[in-house]
């Protein structure tokens, strides 16, 4: 079972919950969400290289920490995609998926995979940082509710956290880094995605 802070997801939740209570700017100064419309090929070879290293030191089994990897939830499995959402629901995606993927790169690490992913840690790290500066819904309408498809995943993702073991759900989110790239990619984009 997960026993990482869970206010960071818990405040986005909330802050989703609450949203339409009170007003905000559609795009904040402290938003800098746009910097990620075009993600360097670097930054992509970054996290693919540390993808395979990961699943390379788990099949030679050269992180014991991971010998529970299996999940019962398929977290990154969805009948949707980030484009699918209102724009305003993607930035709030987004947000959730960093905060997972920083948490989960930040775990103590073999050698090989702690260098491997010292550089994507680094672009979620700011990428972070960077989407936390934007308002939880980025639309005029104060009355906007994420949609049920968001409110769902958001729910899976809070019992995963709760449930499933840490090797799980480092596991699953190292798979999928390249689907939060591009996620990232389609919030940043907006309407252009």
């Amino acid at each position: 079972m997960l026993h990482l802070s869970l206010t960071p997801l818990l405040v986005l939740v909330l802050g989703v919950s609450l949203g339409a209570a009170f007003p905000h700017d559609p795009l904040r100064k402290d938003c800098r969400l746009s910097k990620y419309q075009n993600i360097l090929p670097k930054e992509q070879k970054a996290a693919d290289n540390m993808r395979r290293e990961f699943f390379f030191s788990l099949s030679l089994g050269l992180c014991p920490q991971m010998n529970n990897h299996k999940c019962n939830t398929r977290l990154f499995y969805r009948k949707w995609n980030a484009v699918d959402l209102p724009m305003s629901d993607r930035v709030v995606l987004v947000a959730a998926e960093l905060n997972l993927t920083t948490a989960m790169l930040e775990l103590p690490a073999a050698p090989s995979f702690a260098e491997a992913r010292r550089r994507p840690l680094e672009f979620f790290t700011h990428a972070r940082e960077d989407v936390q500066g934007c308002p939880l819904s980025l639309q005029v309408d104060p009355s906007h509710q994420p949609s049920g498809r968001l409110r769902h995943w958001l729910h899976k993702l809070q019992v995963a956290m709760q449930t499933e073991s840490t090797a799980c759900l480092r596991a699953t989110t190292v798979l999928h880094v390249l689907q939060v790239l591009d996620n990232l990619r389609c919030a940043a984009l907006r309407d252009k995605c």
